[in-house]
Parts: C-alpha cells; structure tokens; sequence
C-alpha cells in the first residue's frame, strides 16, 4: 500500500509539472525553460553562449531542449571546456534550434529526412516505434507552445557533426 501511495504521489507530481509546461504559450522559450525547473543548465549555457536574447526574440523558434540530466551525461571535462568557448558552446546550442514551429506532427513527415538548424548544419529525424529521435537523442516530450516557437525536450545533448 505504501508503495502505490509512493506511485501515485509521483504520477501526480509529473501530471503536475507537464500541466505547468504545457501552459506555457504566453511565455518565451526562455521563460517557459525557467519555469520547468529542468533546464538549468541549458539556460546557463544559453546565457554564457549570448543567445539568450536572441531566444526570447520573435521567432519562432523550435528548440529540442536537453534536460539536466541530459548535460549531467556530457563528460564533465567536455561541458567545462565548451562553457569556456563561447563559440564552440553557441555552434551547439544553435544546433537544437529550427526555424519556425516545428510541431510533433510536422516532425513525423520528416521521417529518415533531415531538417536545417540555426547554425547550418542539418539534424536527422527518425521514427522508431513510438519515439521520435532527432539524431541519437529521444524526443520525452513534445509540443511546448511558447509565445515564439515551441520546445521538444529531448534525453540527450546532441552534436552538430564535425567539419
């Protein structure tokens, strides 16, 4: 018994956050990250990278935004040095940006496609099963509205291929 209590307290904590994130049309993509809790890390790198602004602009903008667990799975030396080299830090951050609202639904007629992102080089979006991958990282959550563009929170920090 104390175990299904345990349950459904956690399932109510979750029903409880996706609600807060699924408000969020009225805010940025900024905001809308702050206001998950979850994104800590990616809005520190957003900000070190100067693209916060550029985030809370007009758009629209379509973010595959990496949790901080997600980051916390980048080796520690490899996060440390791209936080210190603004350049090498905003190439990554913009390769999880697309222009314009990319919904979920859009993003299963890319199936084995790619899509252009901000800083030019192209992400590839599978279908397996029921998940939609972009690249290697697994999309947990879709369909973000913000007031410009939309954040599809993804299990891992992607990076743009090597030139």
């Amino acid at each position: 018994m104390k175990n299904l209590r345990t349950v459904v307290a956690v399932l109510a904590v979750l029903a409880l956050s996706l609600t807060t994130l699924r408000a969020a049309d009225d805010k940025d993509i900024v905001d809308t990250a702050k206001g998950a809790g979850k994104f800590k890390t990616l809005l520190t790198a957003a900000e070190a990278a100067g693209l916060v602004d550029t985030l809370k602009g007009k758009g629209p903008f379509t973010v595959f935004a990496p949790t901080d667990e997600a980051f916390a799975a980048v080796p520690k030396e490899k996060l440390e040095a791209l936080l210190k080299d603004k350049d090498a830090l905003k190439k990554v951050l913009l390769y999880h940006v697309v222009s314009g609202n990319v919904m979920a639904a859009d993003a299963m007629k890319l199936d084995g496609k790619g899509a252009p992102t901000v800083n030019g080089a192209e992400i590839k979006v599978k279908i397996d099963g029921k998940n939609v991958m972009i690249n290697d990282a697994k999309v947990i959550m879709a369909d973000i509205k913000c007031s410009n563009g939309v954040i599809h929170v993804i299990d891992k920090v992607i990076l743009p291929p090597a030139k």
